[in-house]
C-alpha cells in the first residue's frame, strides 16, 4: 500500500511540474509590440483597436491617442509585428513605416485624416 501512495504522490507532482512547464512556454510565446499609428480621434481609435481583434494571434490591442501608438499583446508563433502592421494599414492607417493602403485610406471620414493631407484641408 505504501508503495501505491509514493507512486500516487510521485505521479502528481510530476503532474503538478509538467503543468507549470506547459504554461511557462504559453506565456513565453506572448510579446508586446507598440506601433506608431497615424490615428487621429476616437474613431481611429475604435477601428484599429476592433480591427485587429480579428487578427490571427493578437490578443488586445490598445490605441494611445495622446502618444498616437498602439500597443498589442500577440502570440509570436501565430503572428509577426510586419502582419500586424500591414493589417492596420489595411484599416487606413500608418503603421511606423507602412503607408496606410490608399483605397483603404481614401475611405474614412473627414476627422480620420491626417492633418496634413492636402485632400482633407480642402474639405475644412
Amino acid at each position: 500500500m505504501k508503495t501505491h501512495v509514493k507512486f500516487t504522490a510521485l505521479l502528481l507532482a510530476m503532474m503538478v511540474v509538467m503543468t507549470g512547464a506547459v504554461q511557462a512556454q504559453k506565456t513565453s510565446k506572448i510579446k508586446e509590440i507598440k506601433i506608431k499609428v497615424s490615428a487621429q480621434c476616437g474613431m481611429c481609435k475604435d477601428r484599429i483597436e476592433r480591427g485587429l481583434a480579428f487578427e490571427k494571434g493578437v490578443k488586445s490591442a490598445e490605441v494611445d491617442l495622446e502618444t498616437k501608438t498602439v500597443t498589442v499583446t500577440y502570440n509570436e508563433t501565430k503572428t509577426t509585428p510586419d502582419k500586424i502592421r500591414l493589417a492596420i494599414s489595411k484599416l487606413g492607417h500608418d503603421a511606423d513605416d507602412v503607408k496606410a493602403d490608399e483605397k483603404a485610406y481614401s475611405k474614412l471620414p473627414a476627422c480620420c485624416k491626417k492633418p496634413d493631407d492636402a485632400s482633407h484641408q480642402k474639405m475644412e
